[in-house]
């Protein structure tokens, strides 16, 4: 199923449950999704990997917000974000395990050429594409780097 249509068809459950947190988080998530299609140009649905892609974006900005609220001493608050973050990450893909997140990336190495961390952005533009919503971007970079290092 769409992750859209997933996330409209949780909103309603989450209405007749009242689950107010819930409904809160889905909205913002369905309201960034069609942001993101107003500002295409298009009233269409955008593809799967552009929602998991907006999905991603969602989550990392509750992560950052989450690390902002601790530092400023607003545990409830950090939790609350975290909590969003824990939500969103359930409209994501199955995650990769770490052997077959090793194998992808000697993989894409091996099929680029690359040999230093010159290389990175080929990389990881291959990486980011095959992976959508599998791994989290910032894990895949660190392991890359481990790999290409000498």
């Amino acid at each position: 199923m769409h992750p859209k249509a997933r996330l409209k068809n949780d909103l309603k459950t989450a209405l007749k449950t009242r689950d107010t947190d819930r409904v809160s988080a889905i909205r913002m998530a369905i309201a960034a999704i069609q942001q993101h299609e107003i500002d295409s140009g298009t009233r269409e649905d955008l593809p799967h990997a552009k929602v998991i892609g907006i999905l991603e974006r969602l989550i990392k900005q509750r992560l950052e917000a989450a690390t902002q609220f601790r530092k400023a001493g607003r545990e409830e608050r950090a939790r609350k974000e975290e909590a969003e973050a824990r939500l969103l990450e359930s409209y994501l893909p199955e995650p990769i395990d770490a052997e077959h997140l090793e194998a992808e990336i000697r993989s894409v190495i091996h099929e680029t050429g690359a040999t230093s961390s010159a290389d990175m952005g080929r990389i990881m533009g291959l990486l980011k594409a095959r992976l959508a919503g599998r791994a989290r971007m910032s894990e895949v970079s660190r392991r890359v780097r481990e790999i290409l290092s000498p």
